[in-house]
């Protein structure tokens, strides 16, 4: 097996994720609570929702380690906005599940080897159309993370509140 990780592939996300993770820390609950349109979730909801599919895709599927770690450790039946609108979450709690998940998305980076994205995986409870590489999974979390901080922009920016600067 090669020393290589891929961190180098995904080297920008560690400052996505600090971009992501500050803005969400300096929200009041009351911006928190801003849903984009009725029909979608509030914006803790999708944070919340954002850091516990890493867990979900990472550790409950990919295998990683860490999600005892979370506060996300039940992560396949009870994610924010997926599973639960009742437990509302707030910035320091938000600010801690994102930096929390995050140091398994780190681990990832750094243990898994470009070797290593074409094994498959198969999640033995979820029938035969849960088979992707591994490959795949890191691609969903890092896809799935800029997916809903675009979301999260659009909502803050028609509120007038600062948004997350991906580029700057």
């Amino acid at each position: 097996m090669s020393d290589l990780t891929i961190r180098p592939a995904y080297s920008v996300w560690p400052k996505y994720n600090k971009r992501l993770r500050d803005v969400v820390a300096a929200m009041t609950d009351e911006q928190l609570a801003i849903r984009p349109t009725s029909e979608r979730w509030p914006l803790w909801a999708t944070v919340g929702h954002t850091a516990c599919q890493r867990v979900f895709w990472l550790c409950d599927f990919a295998g990683a380690p860490g999600a005892e770690t979370t506060p996300f450790t039940n992560a396949s039946y009870d994610c924010p906005g997926d599973d639960d609108l009742e437990h509302v979450l707030s910035a320091p709690a938000l600010a801690a599940a994102l930096d929390a998940t995050f140091r398994i998305v780190e681990e990832c980076l750094d243990r898994w080897s470009p070797d290593m994205l074409d094994e498959e995986i198969r999640r033995e409870d979820s029938g035969p159309d849960r088979v992707h590489t591994r490959g795949w999974v890191i691609q969903r979390v890092f896809s799935h993370d800029i997916s809903h901080t675009t979301e999260l922009n659009e909502a803050l920016g028609r509120a007038g509140l600062p948004q997350i600067d991906l580029w700057g």
